[in-house]
């Protein structure tokens, strides 16, 4: 205050030597002082130091308020001065969280599901691997979401699937193999039998078999392929063509009607039994689900078929109208090792040929091992055909 009265000007001296002091005076000092130079805490004026302006009771703009701050702190955190639990990146996206969980429960538990009324369990094995379909379809949704329960709850089924289908997915071909086996279900209706039969001709098969043959059809077949296999036979639906020769030929009764044989074929390297099979069609009935009761009967009968077989080395080719993944068919598959899964590339679904989503038909083996197995260029059929290279 020194220095802001070296600035006044200084008051009027009366008689006596004695400053008059008035209330209106620039340089009173006392409580009702009101001039910009007022030393006193009642003081009201712009620029001048209230140590009451700093208190709780202070409002004006550019006062440091802790209290007041405080409070307008805890109204902007809450909206409405209300308290709320938050809806944070753990808390959102629980919808998704547990649809994740039951995806990769579905899938690790797929063998239990039943295969009662309506068949729910062959028809989820049949498309198994399209399950994980979903996984980036949760993924995106978690994302959406911004929740990390959901995006750390959707790992679990994708370590499910890479569980089951990892090693399907990567290609195991390998060169070599003394026998390459072809199988194709040709469709009795097929348009172009002779177009048909030469593409398999240039396969380099040694071995093929045929299902789905009419007697229509069959003489088609047969006129391109005879020339190059020597050694054949067809059983009712079924064929074999070899370029080695063939012996003990027979029927499996596996239906009312001939749709399985079984037959040796005299390698360089010694025999090898060969079986092919077109196990019956399943259907969709709109009140009975999937229907596979005559398909698994056969499979069933073929399956002990095979587990008859006295030779160590054999090789099981078909249409099985269902997939390895089918528990289904475990009585057949069971006892057998898949070529595509041993030595193939990808899944190798061969059904239906214009955008196959499943592996219905099958090249299995017992005492050999696969060198490779893939699939061939679509034909006139509904199916794609299905090839591999077996070393004995």
């Amino acid at each position: 205050m020194t220095a802001l009265r070296g600035r006044l000007p200084e008051p009027a001296v009366g008689a006596g030597g004695v400053a008059p002091e008035t209330a209106g005076s620039p340089d009173a000092d006392c409580p009702g002082a009101d001039c910009p130079g007022a030393d006193c805490p009642g003081a009201d004026c712009p620029g001048v130091d209230r140590p009451g302006a700093d208190g709780p009771g202070a409002d004006g703009p550019g006062v440091d308020r802790p209290g007041a701050s405080r409070t307008g702190d805890a109204k902007r955190r809450t909206g409405d001065g209300k308290h709320r639990t938050g809806d944070g990146p753990w808390r959102r996206g629980r919808f998704v969280a547990v649809a994740a969980v039951l995806l990769a429960l579905t899938m690790l538990g797929h063998t239990r599901v039943p295969h009662g009324f309506g068949n729910p369990g062959s028809l989820l094995e049949t498309f198994l691997p399209w399950l994980g379909a979903a996984v980036p379809a949760l993924l995106v949704l978690a994302a959406v979401r911004r929740s990390a329960t959901a995006a750390l709850a959707v790992l679990l089924p994708a370590v499910v699937w890479c569980s089951l289908f990892g090693g399907t997915v990567m290609d195991k071909r390998s060169g070599g193999g003394d026998v390459t086996v072809v199988s194709h279900n040709v469709h009795d209706r097929n348009p172009d039998p002779g177009g048909t039969a030469r593409a398999l001709v240039a396969s380099g098969a040694d071995l093929v078999a045929l299902e789905e043959l009419s007697p229509s059809t069959a003489p088609d077949y047969g006129r391109v392929l005879d020339r190059s296999y020597p050694h054949h036979a067809v059983l009712g639906t079924v064929g074999l063509w070899s370029k080695y020769p063939l012996r003990d030929v027979r029927p499996i009764p596996i239906m009312p009607w001939t749709r399985a044989l079984r037959a040796t074929a005299e390698t360089p390297k010694g025999p090898l039994a060969v079986y092919t099979a077109h196990l019956a069609s399943v259907r969709v009935h709109p009140g009975g689900g999937f229907a596979t009761a005559t398909r698994d009967e056969a499979a069933e009968k073929f399956a002990a078929a095979v587990r008859a077989e006295r030779l160590p080395r054999l090789v099981v080719v078909g249409d099985f109208n269902g997939t390895t993944d089918d528990t289904a068919l475990r009585p057949l598959t069971g006892q057998l090792r898949s070529a595509q899964q041993e030595a193939g590339d990808g899944f190798g679904f061969t059904w239906p040929a214009s955008f196959p989503v499943a592996r219905i038909d099958q090249i299995l083996v017992k005492g050999v091992t696969p060198a490779s197995s893939w699939t061939l260029p679509r034909t006139g059929s509904d199916h794609l055909p299905v090839a591999a290279t077996l070393s004995l």
